[in-house]
């Protein structure tokens, strides 16, 4: 219980700026008639669709949806493209076909070594998207990769309390993206 609190001290020390930016992203790509695609694999995929769910429907105010899709959600869609190529190919393959120059990539990997995430963020760069990286540990591939808009790095080992800390952060950027769109608070 304790390590759990230790890290969200931790974080609030660090996270503040890469959490401010990841709203303002998000904001950006809203306001310029963009959508949010989300990925991740487990729990992580788990929270995109989590996430997805917050802007399209509602936070803690009344607003109108917001477009966002999470990639983790049609079994026949994710099946197919695993059967016919690979399971690395999954999100990439929704991203090439769903993504647009100005829509964004929220790509979420614990470990942050998921191929299949990190496929993700480099359909999203050719297809002209950013991305927004939320990671663990060290954050992997997908946090090192050069093309990522804002990383949101959990610096710890542990899967669950990174986990904590992902949706703790998901939550955070949800009641920015609803103060600076909406000017409300709940």
């Amino acid at each position: 219980m304790t390590d759990g609190i230790e890290l969200r001290k931790q974080c609030m020390e660090t996270l503040s700026q890469p959490l401010l930016d990841a709203a303002q992203a998000i904001v950006d790509c809203l306001q310029g008639g963009g959508k949010i695609l989300a990925c991740g694999n487990g729990g992580s995929a788990a929270d995109a669709q989590h996430f997805a769910a917050e802007l399209v429907n509602r936070f803690e105010i009344n607003r109108r949806g917001l477009a966002a899709i999470a990639l983790t959600h049609d079994a026949s869609v994710i099946t197919s493209i695993a059967n016919d190529f690979s399971f690395d190919r999954v999100f990439s393959r929704q991203v090439e076909a769903l993504g647009r120059p100005g829509d964004l990539l929220l790509a979420i990997s614990t470990s942050g070594t998921s191929n299949n995430v990190t496929a993700a963020a480099e359909a999203a760069t050719s297809a002209g998207m950013h991305t927004i990286a939320l990671t663990g540990r060290d954050g992997g591939d997908l946090g090192h990769n050069n093309n990522i808009k804002v990383h949101i790095n959990i610096p710890h080992n542990s899967t669950p309390r990174i986990q904590e800390m992902h949706i703790t952060c998901l939550h955070i950027i949800c009641s920015l993206v609803d103060q600076h769109m909406f000017g409300e608070t709940p």
